[in-house]
């Protein structure tokens, strides 16, 4: 039995230490929480802070990635019936921490409740997730090169570099051996005209400094073709706007009564609906024990990667392919939502807990908002015999959260429908990442958005996993595809189709992608639990719009995104399989630990506890309407009852009170 705080081998070994005894911290209680599922609190982060910083491999050059709740067992969940004495929760974190100074990754498990290290890691030749320390600092650092300094004022005549503005980038991976032995960024920079002003509109074609996060500065300033700064301004600031409309009244939604939801910690109840509202550094907002009328739908539901490559081959614009939630961390970017901008209606927050990378306290007030709002016509049906028209509105609820990396926002919402439906969306806007061309010049990758200004064409792929549970634990998964009858004497006008149905029973024969000819969907079925017709219960996934990638698999980030490679991937669950494209995509080569690998063991997905894994993407060729911050573009999904009710679960929903009693259908 190893002794406590035993200190980790060498960095390029591979050991887990089991510590058994007790720590001696000085710190806060656990506080009690009201479901096993809910994030962790501002106070269990400080006391898991204060239990590491007393191993022996946590040091002053040790930064603090990210600390979450590790999520107990799924039957302990499925078991629990509410926070009382007869339910003991012992709650535990997993941590993320990185050192500098050897650059080594380590991971542990705490146990709060006892106060302890169960496990501490070393993981080899990986860089977890670029924290948001660091992304403030990467900046300061080419501020304060030298090299840098003297290259802009050559290039572009600048001296004045508060003027100056870094997004920290990505280094990613394109073979280089030095971009696996050390922690890289490559920031694209520019030059706002005035401290305040839009700097994306005077892009710095030409230099590219690599920053090694380590030593935290500037080890070279790459130099391509030189072009000049776009000699153009284009504010969205609303005091630096001209010509502001004058012509919108207020729009006010009230609810006089309240919501109808009720919140207990993150536990929220809403007419017929239970769930558990969560967040995590990498993730942000994640979904929990789905259920309808206390029946099991979805375990889990979570963004695990975004990818973003570009589709310009110049040297200054080839290595932008952003893998935002792996390389950045969406939660650490979660915005603090504001009453009336971000959401309207009767609202409720729940704060982000997060720590620094120096282990302080990160709270981000307001990260999820949670607010009901009308979705228009859920069902009507006029009887002209009897003149009675019957019309019911559709009400949903909301659970978002928005995130800022770098120049893009990424909006997140789930939305629970009062007819059992679950649909995600992702609203894309925030600002393009622009381009500097010569004067009169125009470029093939890329549309112009102003003189000397364009915004390279590029994609957006996201990866969202669904652990199921349909009625239960064990689910099965059908493919299933519209196909016409062919001509002959039981098909006499030529109109019969019919839908087939395809039993996915392994994982390779899972992975698909959508089908526009055949109307392709899929359906997850309980056959463990049958309906009043005697089918198995189900939900069917509706897929939303999407697209290919236009890289070929050649290319080094869809090697690292292998996940782009089919829009649905079905596997049986494990509790380590989290991330389509790994655990640790920053700088990886397309490691062994991701989706696509996993489902290479062609591992059996047949009346399983299964997960489904969604790709699904927007090509982004931007117009000069997206210029200087782009409206919203949609994508997503929904998951529809299919044989899970036995008649239309919205039947039994009230008539809305008419405004005006004197209206009628037949005036």
């Amino acid at each position: 039995m190893p002794p406590t705080n035993t200190l980790v081998k060498a960095a390029d070994e591979h050991e887990t230490v089991v510590t058994f005894e007790k720590k001696n911290v000085n710190t806060v209680n656990v506080p009690s929480v009201k479901h096993p599922l809910e994030p962790l609190t501002i106070d269990e982060i400080k006391l898991a802070v204060d239990i590491l910083k007393k191993h022996t491999n946590v040091t002053s050059t040790t930064r603090f990635v990210s600390i979450q709740l590790k999520e107990p067992q799924k039957q302990f969940v499925h078991d629990f019936k509410g926070h009382g004495e007869s339910t003991i929760i012992h709650r535990q974190a997993c941590a993320v921490l990185f050192d500098n100074k050897i650059n080594s990754c380590y991971e542990a498990i705490l146990s709060l409740t006892d106060e302890e290290i169960l496990a501490f890691e070393h993981i080899p030749g990986v860089q977890p997730t670029m924290t948001v320390d660091e992304q403030v600092e990467c900046e300061q650092a080419v501020l304060r090169s030298e090299e840098f300094h003297q290259l802009v004022k050559k290039h572009y005549g600048i001296d004045d570099m508060s003027l100056i503005m870094c997004d920290i980038w990505s280094a990613g991976y394109y073979g280089e051996e030095e971009e696996r032995t050390k922690r890289l960024a490559r920031p694209l920079c520019f030059v706002r005209s005035d401290p305040t002003d839009n700097g994306y509109t005077r892009p710095i074609e030409g230099l590219r400094p690599v920053v090694d996060l380590n030593e935290m500065k500037v080890i070279r300033v790459e130099e391509y073709k030189h072009y000049p700064l776009p000699h153009v301004t284009c504010n969205y600031d609303g005091d630096r706007v001209a010509n502001i409309r004058k012509d919108i009244l207020p729009l006010e939604i009230i609810q006089p009564q309240g919501p109808s939801f009720q919140v207990d910690g993150n536990q929220i109840t809403w007419q017929k609906w239970q769930f558990v509202i969560g967040f995590s550094m990498r993730e942000a907002l994640t979904l929990h024990h789905v259920r309808y009328e206390n029946r099991s739908i979805l375990y889990r539901a979570s963004l695990t990667e975004m990818v973003v490559p570009y589709a310009d081959p110049s040297p200054q614009q080839a290595r932008k392919n952003a893998f935002d939630v792996g390389e950045y961390g969406l939660g650490c970017c979660t915005n603090s939502l504001e009453l009336g901008c971000d959401c309207l209606g009767q609202i409720k927050y729940f704060d982000a807990n997060l720590c620094t990378s120096r282990g302080e306290p990160f709270l981000i007030k307001n990260a999820v908002c949670l607010h009901e709002e009308d979705a228009g016509v859920l069902w009507k049906h006029t009887d002209r015999r009897l003149c009675i028209p019957e019309v019911r509105r559709s009400r949903r609820l909301v659970i978002s959260s928005i995130a800022t990396v770098e120049n893009y926002e990424y909006a997140f919402y789930w939305y629970l429908y009062q007819d059992g439906n679950i649909q995600f969306e992702v609203k894309m806007t925030g600002i393009l990442s622009l381009g500097a061309l010569p004067p009169g010049e125009k470029s093939p990758y890329g549309t112009l958005v102003a003189q000397q200004l364009y915004a390279p064409y590029h994609q957006h792929f996201f990866n969202v996993r669904l652990d199921l549970a349909i009625d239960g634990v064990n689910n099965t998964a059908y493919q299933l595809d519209v196909m016409a009858d062919e001509d002959g004497p039981n098909n006499p006008f030529h109109n019969a189709f019919q839908v087939k149905k395809t039993r996915l029973e392994h994982e390779k024969q899972a992975r698909a992608n959508l089908n526009l000819e055949t109307a392709r969907t899929w359906k997850i079925v309980n056959e463990n639990v049958l309906n009043s017709l005697g089918e198995p219960v189900g939900y069917r996934f509706m897929p939303g719009d999407n697209c290919v990638p236009f890289a070929p698999r050649t290319a080094w980030w869809r090697k690292r995104a292998a996940f782009v490679n089919n829009h649905v991937w079905i596997t049986p669950y494990r509790d380590n399989e989290r991330f389509a494209g790994g655990v640790y995509p920053n700088q990886s080569q397309g490691d062994k630990d991701t989706l696509w690998h996993w489902t290479e063991n062609d591992r059996s997905i047949d009346n399983q506890d299964i997960v489904l894994w969604y790709t699904f993407g927007h090509t982004h060729i931007p117009r000069p309407e997206d210029y200087p911050v782009m409206p919203v573009a949609c994508v997503g999904f929904m998951l529809k009852p299919n044989g899970f009710f036995e008649l239309n679960p919205a039947n039994d929903l009230p008539r809305a009170p008419k405004k005006d009693e004197k209206d009628s259908c037949c005036q």
